[in-house]
C-alpha cells in the first residue's frame, strides 16, 4: 500500500480527544476542522526531556528522520511513557516538487495527510502575506513621495512555491527578487519569536533597506508592525495533529535547513516540554545543516538543549555516499557521529531498516557503530508502527534520562564574522580554507560594526558536506566558497551563502505537481 493508502484506512480520533491526553482545556483549543486544532502557548514548570533526531547526509533515497521521529513518539506512548512529537509544517515547494509531502511514511505517519501537506491551518499563506505586505508597504512609502528618502531595498518578497523565475525581477521603478516562504525572515522571526511581544519588537526591527544618508530604515520607521502583527496572530499559535496511532503531534513553522535554520518554532518546542515528559523534534537535511542549526541559532539563543540526540541513516543511503561500496559509506556516517558528539554526550544511532537490507549489512552497521563506541538501534517502524518497539523505547527513555554535560558553542559570538565564518567551515565541516567571491570578503568585514555578535547562518548544499553537491562522503581538505550573504536582523543572524546554493529553488523536469491530481473527492499523489 502507499502511504496515503495507509493513511486513509487510519480510525483518527476528534482533535478535542488528542487535546485531552495532554491535559489541554477546552478554552486553550482551537478546532480547524474535525482532526486539526490550534491551542494556545503553554509554558509551565514542568520541563520534559528534549529528544533531537537528524540524520547522515541526504540521498535521493531519503532516510526518514520524520518517520523516525513520528515512529518514536508512537513507540515511547505505546510502551507507557508521556511523549509528544514535535515537527516542521511542510512546504509546497517540495510537496509540488522532487521532495513531496512531509508527513512521515508507512505506519509512521501523521494525519491527516493531504490537509497538513497543503494549505494545513494557513500558517505558510499568513506568513507569505505578510512578507509581502511589508514589501508592498515599501514601495507605496516611495510611491507617496518617499518621506524616508529610502535609497536602498534589502527586503525581499517570497513565495511558496519553486520558481526559478522570481529569482531576479524588474518592478519598473527598481529591481526586486522572490526567497520561497520557508526562508524568508518572516519565516526566521516567527519560528525564533518566544512571544508575541519578542514577535512583535523582532518584526519592528526588520531591516528594510537604506536612506540616501545612509541611515538603516527598519519595519517600525514604516509603522507597519501592527498590520504584520494582525496577519500573523493567529499562526502564531501551534498547530495539534496526530498520529496514526492517534498519539500527539504539534507541527508549527517551516524554514528549511539548507538555505535556513531548518527547526520548528520555539513557541512550539517550549510548548511541547510543557506538556509533556518526552518531546522528540527533528532538525532539517543531515546534522551538517539542521542540527547543528537548531543547537547553534535555536538551542543557544533559548538556553533550550536537547537531552538526546539521535542520528537516522539508511543502508541504501550509506551505498549512495561509498558509490556503492557500503563500507566506504560509513565514512559518512562517522562525520556526524563525530560531530554531534561535540554537542551531546548521549548520541545514539537508528538504522530505519527495509525489506532488501540484508543481515550481514546490518550486521556491518552495527559493528562500525560499536567500533566507533556508539551504540545502535534497529527500527522496522515504517512497516510496524509501535509493534514490538518496547526495546527501542526504553533505550530512547534511557539515554534521555542521562545527565549531558555538554553545550558547545562552534564560535566566540562576539568574534569577527570572517572568523566565525572561517571557524564553522573549519571546525564543523573540516574545510581546509573559505574562499570569498568578488569584494564579499571586504563588505562581510564591514558589518562587524553593526552586526559583530550576531549569529550566522550557513546556507549550502545539503547532499555533501561541503558546498559542492557532487562530493559524497567524508571528503578531507576542500575549501567552501562564500557567494554572499543576508541580513535578517529582525531575526538576529546573517545568512552566509555557499557555494551555488540560492534561496528560489526550481521545479525539475519530473517535479511530483506531475502526480497530483483529483479523482472524484480525493486528492491524490502527494506521498
Amino acid at each position: 500500500m502507499t502511504d496515503y493508502e495507509i493513511s486513509k484506512k487510519a480510525k483518527l480520533l476528534p482533535i478535542e480527544e488528542v487535546a485531552k491526553k495532554l491535559n489541554i482545556k477546552d478554552k486553550d483549543l482551537i478546532p480547524y476542522g474535525k482532526y486539526m486544532a490550534k491551542i494556545n502557548i503553554q509554558e509551565s514548570k514542568k520541563k520534559g526531556k528534549l529528544i533531537l533526531v537528524t540524520s547522515t547526509n541526504p540521498t535521493p533515497y531519503g532516510e526518514g528522520k520524520t518517520t523516525l521521529a513520528v515512529g518514536l513518539n508512537d513507540a515511547l506512548n505505546k510502551n507507557g511513557y508521556n511523549s509528544i512529537a514535535v515537527l516542521r509544517e511542510p512546504s509546497l515547494g517540495p510537496v509540488f516538487g522532487t521532495k513531496g509531502g512531509a508527513t512521515g511514511g508507512g505506519k509512521s505517519q501523521v494525519a491527516p495527510m493531504n490537509n497538513i501537506n497543503l494549505h494545513f491551518t494557513g500558517d505558510f499563506h499568513a506568513i507569505t502575506s505578510a512578507n509581502n505586505l511589508i514589501s508592498a508597504i515599501i514601495d507605496n512609502h516611495i510611491y507617496q513621495g518617499n518621506k524616508l528618502k529610502i535609497k536602498d531595498v534589502y527586503f525581499e518578497r517570497c513565495l511558496d512555491i519553486n520558481d526559478r523565475a522570481l529569482r531576479n525581477i524588474d518592478l519598473g521603478t527598481r529591481k526586486d527578487k522572490f526567497t520561497i516562504t520557508a526562508a524568508s525572515e518572516i519565516m526566521a522571526i516567527f519560528t525564533l519569536a518566544k512571544s508575541y511581544d519578542d514577535l512583535r519588537n523582532k518584526l519592528d526591527n526588520i531591516l528594510v533597506g537604506v536612506s540616501e544618508t545612509g541611515r538603516d530604515i527598519y519595519l517600525k520607521d514604516l509603522n507597519g508592525t501592527g498590520a504584520v502583527m494582525a496577519l500573523l496572530y493567529d499562526a502564531f499559535k501551534p498547530n495539534l495533529v496526530q498520529t496514526l496511532e492517534n498519539n500527539p503531534v504539534l507541527i508549527h513553522g517551516g524554514p528549511f535547513a539548507n538555505i535556513a535554520h531548518g527547526c520548528n518554532s520555539v513557541v512550539a518546542t517550549k510548548t511541547a516540554l510543557s506538556i509533556s515528559d518526552y518531546v522528540i523534534t527533528e532538525a532539517g537535511f543531515g546534522s551538517d545543516m539542521g542540527a547543528v542549526k537548531f543547537m547553534d541559532i535555536k538551542c543557544s539563543l533559548n538556553k533550550l538543549y536537547p537531552d538526546l540526540i539521535i542520528i537516522n541513516s539508511t543502508i541504501r543511503s550509506l551505498k549512495y555516499h561509498g558509490k556503492g561500496n557500503l563500507k566506504k559509506g560509513f565514512e559518512n556516517l562517522k562525520f556526524h557521529i563525530q560531530n554531534m558528539q561535540k554537542f551531546n554526550d548521549n548520541v545514539l544511532v537508528i538504522l530505519n531498516k527495509f525489506q532488501n537490507d540484508t543481515k550481514d549489512e546490518v550486521e556491518l552497521f552495527q559493528n562500525y557503530c560499536k567500533n566507533l563506541g556508539v551504540e545502535s538501534l534497529i527500527s522496522e517502524m515504517y512497516k510496524n508502527g509501535s509493534k514490538n518497539t518496547k526495546k527501542i523505547a526504553d533505550k530512547v527513555v534511557l539515554y534521555a534520562n542521562r545527565k549531558n554535560k555538554k553545550h558547545y558553542e562552534i564560535y566566540d559570538i562576539n568574534a569577527p564574522i570572517l572568523e566565525k565564518i572561517e571557524t564553522f567551515a573549519r571546525n564543523i565541516y573540516n574545510a581546509k580554507e573559505v574562499l570569498y567571491e568578488g569584494n564579499l570578503k571586504e563588505e562581510i568585514k564591514a558589518l562587524d560594526k553593526k552586526y559583530g555578535n550576531y549569529k550566522i547562518c550557513i546556507s549550502k548544499t545539503p547532499a555533501s558536506i561541503t558546498d559542492n553537491k557532487n562530493i559524497l562522503g567524508y571528503p578531507k581538505d576542500f575549501t567552501m566558497t562564500v557567494t554572499g550573504y543576508k541580513i535578517n536582523n529582525g531575526a538576529g543572524f546573517i545568512t552566509i551563502l555557499m557555494g551555488g546554493v540560492v534561496r528560489m529553488p526550481g521545479l525539475s523536469k519530473t517535479a511530483n505537481y506531475l502526480n497530483i491530481d483529483v479523482k472524484g473527492n480525493e486528492i491524490i499523489g502527494i506521498f
